[in-house]
């Protein structure tokens, strides 16, 4: 099973609020969610990256919230509808928005034009708040998914930190999500990275 194949496994057998077929549809038919990176040169930086970030946090997200600790200390619980939605449509912001452009890079000693992802926002709607405004054009966010979504990007975001901590305070969900996004980012991510450079003949 693809990585697009699995989000739609997840996405049909998860989400099923009003709306949610008419989203997927955009997704499917009218963006390049499944073929974006998820980045111009951090992580995901490549075609298919996008979807596959929003697996892994998915993934991450999942596993946080079983967590012994989160469940019977923390006492966090949501739906698999709730984990499924933000964490699957948290980067929603990412669709049509890299553009591919050639640029010169040297490799082994020559110049060659290779292809680079370049980033070209035709809706600046900034980036968690993009994404809440994406998905409730289709189906409509509980306060918490909406909140969670957009301060996914916690403390590493340009927001002031005493408004992050705030709606981490209000809103656990959105700390939750921001861990396994991190996760998901500099673990996942790094690993992929350091296996891809092991295989890598010399």
């Amino acid at each position: 099973m693809n990585n697009k194949e699995r989000f739609l496994s997840i996405y049909k057998d998860k989400i099923t609020r009003s709306g949610s077929e008419k989203l997927l549809h955009f997704l499917e038919e009218k963006s390049d969610f499944f073929t974006a990176p998820a980045s111009t040169k951090f992580h995901g930086s490549y075609q298919g990256g996008l979807v596959e970030h929003s697996l892994q946090v998915y993934d991450c997200l999942v596993d946080y919230l079983e967590r012994r600790r989160v469940k019977d200390v923390y006492e966090l619980s949501y739906s698999d509808e709730t984990i499924a939605i933000v964490s699957l449509l948290h980067d929603l912001c990412k669709c049509d928005v890299y553009k591919t452009q050639m640029r010169n890079k040297k490799i082994d000693g020559q110049w060659q034009q290779v292809p680079t992802y370049v980033f070209d926002d035709m809706l600046p709607y900034g980036h968690g708040e993009k994404s809440v405004y994406m998905i409730s054009g289709y189906m409509r966010l509980t306060r918490e998914e909406a909140f969670a979504i957009r301060y996914h990007m916690g403390f590493s975001s340009s927001e002031p930190a005493s408004q992050v901590g705030k709606a981490f305070e209000l809103f656990p969900l959105a700390f939750a999500l921001s861990t396994a996004d991190m996760e998901a980012t500099y673990f996942l991510e790094q690993i992929k990275k350091n296996s891809s450079m092991k295989n890598t003949p010399e």
